[in-house]
């Protein structure tokens, strides 16, 4: 009645073993939802990835415009001049989603006089506490220094999924500069 008899040859028993095809849709299924898995994974670590880099520039640029924003040019050099310029700056870096986790690299914010280049490229020219006369050393006696200030920080990045995202292999400290003229 609902029984099928047993093939005794092996040869049939393969070809009665190849013709069961129950549960070979679940199978298939199996096997793409785990690749497309691996797939949105790494499509997630990336995506943070960048997100962390994208508040890691803003956070940075942020600093930056509260160093200008801190120190108008009656206080200019703003590292000597200005109170509150290191904690404005520090504040305001740290006002992105990503919070405290950026931080201020050591060093900066620095100040110093810069002059632009014939290349079109910042040529630094001397620190704040001996501002020059004049941009002849980088090509230009006619132009006065400016004050710029340097803003840089880093963010240490940790992949949600690291053991199996592609992630793991982008650099784990974002980091960013960013800079602003105070004056000259």
């Amino acid at each position: 009645m609902g029984f099928r008899k047993i093939p005794r040859k092996p040869r049939s028993l393969w070809k009665a073993w190849r013709a069961n095809v129950s549960g070979l849709a679940a199978i298939e299924f199996a096997m793409i939802a785990g690749f497309l898995s691996i797939a949105v994974l790494n499509v997630t670590d990336i995506a943070e990835f960048y997100f962390d880099k994208l508040q890691v520039d803003n956070a940075t640029q942020m600093g930056a415009q509260a160093a200008w924003a801190a120190c108008d040019l009656n206080h200019v050099p703003a590292t000597i001049r200005c109170s509150g310029f290191s904690n404005a700056v520090s504040s305001a870096v740290q006002s992105t989603s990503l919070g405290s986790a950026v931080s201020l690299q050591s060093g900066f914010p620095a100040e110093g006089y810069y002059c632009v280049a014939t290349s079109g490229a910042l040529q630094y020219m001397s620190d704040v506490n001996s501002p020059p006369l004049d941009c002849s050393a980088a090509g230009s006696s006619s132009t006065t220094p400016a004050d710029y200030v340097k803003v840089q920080t880093t963010y240490t990045y940790t992949p949600i999924f690291g053991g199996i995202s592609i992630a793991s292999v982008l650099p784990t400290a974002i980091t960013s500069t960013s800079w602003v003229r105070l004056g000259g």
